[in-house]
């Protein structure tokens, strides 16, 4: 109990210190929330969103899970995805991995964790689809962290295979989806070079809104 009454001691200051420097701050939160960001990031907790690219509360849309992984059965995530981009109009989505995520490495260490086994299945096929570059890696480290990059990079393509996505891409919402990843060793954000932002950058296959290919 009393490392609880410390976080309780800790928020008082931190209300303080925020209300010091902007006496508005709060009234502004309460009226409403208009973030330009949706990060879709891993439930590490080293990895806070907010810290990382130093934005206040407010404005970055934020959903955390093991190994930033957007799958479209999850309600949690879709739901996310969808009052983020038809009710807070976001412009950007930042998938947002981290190398050496504990996620990625338990989905190839042949090694049953349980329940999560199910959630990071994907990871394991995204490896075995690319296992001839992985054996082309000297050591364990460079292999995870590669595998970490190509997760994030088949995240925002699975953002842009969404429905929600493509409908506002139709009617003429400006939204990109970015891939970033994230270095504990020095707290560095790299961005992958992955940037989706319409639906002439997708394989017909993927196009699933009005007057588009069905799937």
């Amino acid at each position: 109990m009393p490392k609880l009454y410390e976080l309780l001691s800790n928020n008082v200051k931190w209300s303080e210190q925020m209300t010091r420097e902007d006496p508005e701050f709060f009234q502004r939160l309460v009226h409403a929330q208009s973030p330009e960001y949706l990060w879709i990031g891993c439930s590490d907790s080293r990895v806070p969103a907010n810290e990382i690219v130093g934005l206040l509360p407010g404005e970055i849309f934020v959903h955390r899970n093991i190994a930033n992984l957007v799958v479209h059965t999850d309600f949690n995530c879709m739901s996310v995805l969808e009052y983020s981009v038809e009710v807070l109009k976001v412009k950007h989505v930042l998938v947002v991995g981290h190398y050496g995520c504990g996620g990625v490495r338990a989905a190839i260490s042949r090694t049953s964790f349980g329940l999560i086994d199910n959630w990071l299945y994907g990871i394991k096929n995204l490896y075995y689809r690319n296992k001839y570059r992985m054996d082309s890696f000297d050591n364990e480290e460079d292999r995870l962290n590669f595998l970490c990059e190509l997760n994030v990079m088949q995240q925002v393509k699975n953002v842009a295979h969404t429905a929600v996505v493509q409908r506002a891409w139709e009617r003429g919402q400006p939204l990109t989806i970015h891939g970033w990843i994230y270095s504990l060793k020095d707290g560095l954000a790299k961005d992958l070079g992955i940037s989706i932002k319409g639906l002439d950058d997708l394989a017909d296959e993927y196009r699933v809104v009005n007057g588009l290919k069905d799937g």
